[in-house]
């Protein structure tokens, strides 16, 4: 499987330099976009509005089923900009789409995929993706006053440029302005009822959590009919499984860095005693029968479902994805819902460091060089990015969507209503709480003091007080195709298969022969390259934000 990659990889970056060899010398000049220009005191949106154009948007996530023109609000935008959006999504493997879409040089106007994928630097190398900031003083100056500079500056490439634009990204001073304010997505959760006819377990060690599960399956053997799912978390995939690799390192407040050097969690952190305490807890549990071999193959979809269905006792789980889940928990039985608590600590009992947002953002938005209109694209990221295209995105249409209410937007309480009770019929329908997420600016929202639904305020508030930034740690993507890269791969693959055997080991011993097994693989397939790389780029990061 590793070889094949390595194949694919090679291929892919053989078939982009040969696209790019022939270009190059076909000695076509590219034409100028026809639209109007923007200037510095006037965005280039707003004075093209009555020239519809239909661009074209890819975003990676196969799990993205919304659709533009069919809500009130994507229709607003398009009759305010004139741009209409197909937006196109990989129906399988979002890899193996975005590649063939990169080696057919058949990029579609504006991509969004996550920062971290390997495919990003790829794209810039090639010359598959336009420069924005040269975009925005072709076509849109007025990019350059929407846009936040330390975002900008963290993107910048070696060539001074910048090819893609974040949401979700928290500067260091956003941290500042809105301290106290900021939630993180991670979270341990317990099904309320349960949990308090339980006495409200300690379930911070070892011993308490594996104790609490035996409680909860004998109490509740089953929900409407159906087993009891003592335990849960998010997916596991061939490179392990998210929640129990960083969001379980942040629970133990385990440093991201140690005698300064990076430490990847999702290389497996078999070599920390904190860590290595905990998974055996998790192959304890299973050994009772306390971990269904459901966890171990279930996708998104039918976690979300059995959520909903209130089947898990406890969760690790990254709250934001329980909104649909915690609304028809909550419409059933208010104190059915899933409420975040202490979850598994350190031996030292200490608080959590849970990660706010990064610098790095979520996704980044991209403008191919393909485009079939560059200046539209960079006008209409300049109104998405803008607090005019914020406020559409996340409140939609002033006195029908919302009102200011002593200066502060405010959902009406149809919306709040909708929102908090079918939230799918909400981003069909209406299309507001950043539905259309793709330059949303989740730090500028939180000056307004979030208001959440009563059945989704309780796991978002519990996290403030321990969120940290994890900025330093963000992009520490290493090139495609490098040595260290492919090292990084083949760890990430054994890792995916060890941690489920170390979760169903039948023995201690076995367990020990599993870790020691692992750890052996490491070093022997160049996990210290792979740290050193690592280590490098952080500590360029850390230059970066003037640590």
């Amino acid at each position: 499987m590793i070889k094949a990659k390595k194949v694919m990889v090679a291929g892919l970056c053989t078939l982009l330099a040969a696209s790019t060899l022939f270009t190059g010398c076909s000695g076509k000049k590219e034409a100028e976009s026809k639209s109007k220009k923007g200037s510095e005191d006037v965005a280039g949106w707003t004075v093209n509005k009555d020239d519809p154009i239909t661009l074209d948007w890819y975003v990676n996530f196969s799990w993205f089923a919304r659709h533009w023109g069919d809500s009130k609000v994507s229709k607003y935008i398009t009759e305010k900009t004139g741009v209409n959006v197909n937006f196109i999504v990989p129906a399988g493997s979002e890899a193996e789409k975005l590649n063939a879409m990169i080696a057919g040089d058949a990029l579609p106007d504006i991509i969004t995929l996550g920062w971290y994928e390997g495919q990003v630097p790829m794209m810039i190398d090639s010359g598959l993706v336009e420069p924005l900031d040269k975009l925005a003083e072709q076509y849109d100056p007025y990019f350059f006053k929407v846009v936040d500079n330390d975002k900008m500056g963290w993107y910048k490439q070696e060539d001074g440029h910048v090819y893609g634009y974040p949401n979700a990204s928290f500067t260091p001073q956003a941290y500042k302005d809105y301290a106290g304010k900021l939630t993180s997505n991670e979270t341990f959760l317990v099904r309320k009822d349960m949990y308090e006819a339980l006495g409200s377990p300690d379930m911070t060690t070892p011993e308490g959590f594996v104790a609490a599960l035996e409680a909860a399956k004998k109490k509740f053997p089953t929900v409407n009919g159906q087993p009891l799912i003592p335990f849960g978390t998010n997916e596991f995939s061939d490179v392990g499984c998210s929640q129990l690799q960083g969001y379980l390192a942040h629970f133990l407040a385990l440093p991201p860095e140690k005698d300064g050097k990076f430490q990847n969690a999702d290389l497996g952190l078999t070599h920390d005693p904190e860590y290595v305490r905990w998974l055996k807890a998790f192959r304890s549990a299973h050994e009772k029968g306390l971990i269904a071999t459901d966890m171990f193959v279930d996708k998104r979809s039918q976690i979300e479902e059995k959520a909903a269905q209130g089947r898990y006792f406890c969760m690790l789980y990254q709250n934001w994805d329980m909104q649909a889940a915690q609304n028809a928990l909550y419409a059933k039985d208010p104190n059915s819902i899933y409420i975040a608590v202490q979850g598994p600590k350190n031996s030292k009992g200490d608080d959590p460091t849970l990660a706010g947002g990064g610098i790095a953002g979520w996704t980044i938005t991209m403008i191919s060089k393909n485009c079939k209109d560059k200046a539209r694209a960079i006008q209409f990221l300049t109104y998405l990015i803008s607090e005019e295209g914020q406020m559409d995105t996340n409140f939609g249409i002033l006195n029908d969507t919302y009102t200011m209410v002593n200066g502060v937007p405010t959902l009406t309480p149809e919306m709040k209503e909708l929102d908090s009770t079918d939230k799918n019929k909400q981003e069909n329908d209406i299309g507001i709480q950043f539905t259309y997420w793709m330059l949303m600016d989740t730090a500028w929202q939180a000056q307004f003091g979030v208001e959440y639904a009563p059945s989704l305020g309780q796991p978002q508030l519990w996290t403030r007080p321990y969120v940290q930034s994890f900025a330093a740690y963000d992009g520490l993507t290493l090139p495609v195709g490098s040595d260290e890269a492919i090292a990084a791969e083949e760890i990430q693959r054994q890792w995916g298969k060890v941690l489920p055997q170390l979760i169903r080991a039948g023995s201690e011993a076995e367990f020990d022969k599993i870790i020691a097994d692992f750890e052996a693989y490491k070093k022997s397939h160049g996990y210290d390259a792979v740290i050193d790389a690592q280590t490098k780029l952080m500590n360029i990061n850390k230059k970066k934000l003037g640590m």
